[in-house]
């Protein structure tokens, strides 16, 4: 996506940030003051304490940190914790990894807690005006839908985001102000000293802190989806939003501090704002908020499996493009274990009162690890002040410590949820350190010095032609070298002749949508190198990008390939194109550390269970031909025979 235009400033765009950035934080309003109340007696130190939390909150910890610090650490216009390690990683040697993947997979947790918890939210406020309609069901069925439509994709649709959060939005400012008038004292509540006394004062008000926390777990994602927006629209629409967020939270305890009663006893402050009246349209608008905001958890998830792929964290996986929007993607995979999360969530804590319990706990390790991302940012990047830079991280560190240990009491809640969070974090880490281990005993050749035996092999008649154009993927860097294994391939066994031996190289860049190629001639018209340089948002179509290069240089009438014959015949008129994908499996001749048998033993479980090369490459099967070889990484030296004599 082109910087300048995500940047541009207009009507449009605003409106487009409203419906895609905001979905997460513009729905907290309908269960944070219900959390902070709970089963507790209303006083004017709990009211006044937790609206002067949420205020600081969204404050230090979604105006400062992330919409004028974080956003301004974009990648080329794109945000989130992969587009800040590619961005940083060079300087972290190897120490940002573990933040990386803790980020990663807390933010693919939240994708099956918030769409869950905003739903039910939103959906129980029918027991307001019909209290015997049971709402799970209407919950799932939501949730349900909710997934299946994915594959289709949200163009037709997504245009009707922007305007639907507008009017959310402008509904809580007005039942927000509207109570406010009703007790404008509240105002005095912003004052810091309240949200001191609270934590300081109030019995166990520390703990308080984790309902608090829900105000802002929607700061991760904004940063997230940064890429769509862009940070000036991000900015300019934050002042409309927290404007409309503090004025419902306001409101809200201005209610609480005016209804009369001494305990919520299970009602939500969000729904008794508003006039009977309005309760129904106020509940169909909180809904389609909810909706939007679980749309925008689930485009995430799968732009960030996107890009854990492209960085080698995680397996290839099938991935689909619903729509001709650019960078829209659709993950089978990733949506049905969402789906799946989702339902079993609303089946397992019933209602959103029970998931506020659970709801916040992965969030905080989230931004725990973009700051440690933020800090190299700012130290190598940005070369700030050292001291400076000490002060700013002391304080966030200060805070989301504070709201880590707060949620750590919530893990009795959500334990069976830590199993799927470990297995999204042993992937990612498995993937990872075991692609080291392969890359690490991967051995290079210099093409030159075998041109000459390629030449030799193209003109040799004795042996059969393979093909006319042998293409082989390789991961050697640099411009001259492939891999020794490559080279064995060709040249061992039966000999594979061809016209033109092609080498085509993926070399994944730190920006999101680099796409362009370098073209090496390593021996005329025979044995040339073609580097893709591809961003780390793209998919590898390999085939139709070889294909369209190929095409480039014919039309362009370079390395003579316009006068060379193609392969095509008058019974088939396409090119003969040959792939030759080497599918490795581990040789027994292996002794390995205790640690790396287990990584590479479930590493290639992992990728006996992942997308094949020929989908992952975007192959053409019939062009493909797959060759299976044995690797062996440490092989077994102390082996010794014995000779037994045999007897007469």
């Amino acid at each position: 996506m082109n910087k300048s235009v995500i940047e541009k400033v207009t009507a449009a765009s605003l409106l487009v940030a409203l419906g895609i950035i905001y979905g997460d934080i513009g729905t907290s309003p309908l269960y944070v003051m219900k959390s902070i109340i709970g089963t507790k007696e209303i006083s004017e130190l709990l009211v006044y304490g937790g609206i002067s939390c949420v205020f600081w909150t969204l404050t230090f910890q979604t105006t400062i940190k992330y919409i004028f610090l974080t956003l301004s650490a974009d990648n080329h216009g794109e945000g989130g914790v992969f587009s800040l390690y590619a961005l940083v990683k060079r300087f972290g040697k190897g120490r940002l990894v573990i933040p990386t993947i803790l980020g990663a997979t807390t933010l693919l947790a939240d994708g099956i807690i918030t769409p869950p918890i905003s739903v039910a939210s939103a959906v129980e406020g029918i027991e307001v005006v019909f209290p015997h309609i049971p709402t799970l069901p209407i919950v799932i069925v939501i949730l349900s839908a909710l997934f299946f439509f994915q594959r289709f994709g949200t163009q037709k649709v997504g245009s009707f985001f922007g305007p639907a959060m507008v009017v959310w939005f402008s509904m809580l400012f007005i039942l927000g102000f509207v109570q406010i008038l009703e007790h404008p004292s509240i105002l005095k509540a912003l004052n810091p000293m309240y949200a001191y006394e609270l934590l300081v004062e109030y019995p166990h008000g520390f703990w308080l802190l984790g309902g608090v926390f829900l105000c802002t777990t929607g700061a991760e994602a904004l940063y997230s989806d940064l890429g769509h927006c862009g940070k000036k629209n991000i900015r300019i629409t934050w002042i409309f939003v927290k404007t409309a967020l503090v004025v419902n939270y306001l409101g809200q305890a201005a209610w609480l501090m005016t209804q009369g009663k001494s305990f919520l006893e299970d009602r939500n402050p969000f729904y008794q704002i508003m006039p009977h009246w309005f309760l129904f349209s106020g509940i169909i608008i909180a809904t389609l908020a909810a909706i939007i905001a679980s749309q925008a958890l689930i485009s995430g998830s799968y732009t960030l499996i996107n890009e854990a792929v492209s960085l080698n964290f995680w397996p290839r996986v099938s991935m689909r493009n619903p729509t001709n929007l650019k960078g829209q993607i659709y993950i089978p995979s990733v949506n049905t274990i969402l789906w799946i999360g989702c339902i079993l969530m609303i089946l397992y804590f019933k209602n959103s009162t029970h998931m506020e319990a659970a709801y916040g706990f992965s969030i905080t390790i989230a931004m725990l690890m973009t700051t440690v991302l933020l800090n190299y940012y700012l130290i190598y990047i940005k070369k700030l002040n050292r001291i400076l830079i000490a002060g700013i991280i002391a304080v966030f560190a200060v805070i989301e410590i504070a709201f880590f240990v707060a949620n750590i009491v919530k893990i009795k809640e959500r334990w069976m949820f830590l199993f799927f969070e470990l297995f999204i974090f042993m992937t990612m880490y498995v993937w990872f350190f075991s692609r080291k281990i392969n890359n690490k005993f991967l051995k290079f050749t210099n093409l030159v010095e075998h041109t000459q035996q390629f030449q030799e092999l193209s003109n040799d008649d004795s042996i059969p032609k393979y093909a006319t154009h042998l293409i082989y993927l390789s991961k050697a860097d640099r411009n001259y070298e492939i891999e020794e294994k490559i080279l064995k391939s060709i040249f061992s066994k039966k000999p594979k002749r061809a016209d033109v031996y092609w080498f085509f190289h993926i070399n994944r860049t730190n920006e999101p949508f680099t796409l362009n190629y370098e073209v090496i001639e390593l021996l005329d018209d025979k044995v040339i190198k073609i580097v893709l340089n591809i961003g780390f948002r793209i998919q590898p179509k390999v085939e139709l990008y070889f294909k369209k290069i190929v095409q480039d240089l014919v039309n362009k009438k370079e390395l003579n390939l316009h006068i060379r014959p193609d392969g095509s015949t008058k019974y088939n008129p396409e090119p003969d194109f040959k792939f030759v994908i080497l599918e490795k499996f581990l040789s027994v001749e292996n002794e390995f550390t205790v640690k790396d048998a287990l990584l590479m033993n479930s590493y290639y479980m992992l990728k006996n269970c992942s997308l094949s090369d020929i989908r992952a490459f975007g192959l053409d099967k019939s062009d493909v031909e797959i060759e299976e070889i044995p690797i062996v990484y440490q092989p077994i030296v102390n082996l010794e025979l014995e000779r037994k004599i045999a007897a007469n």
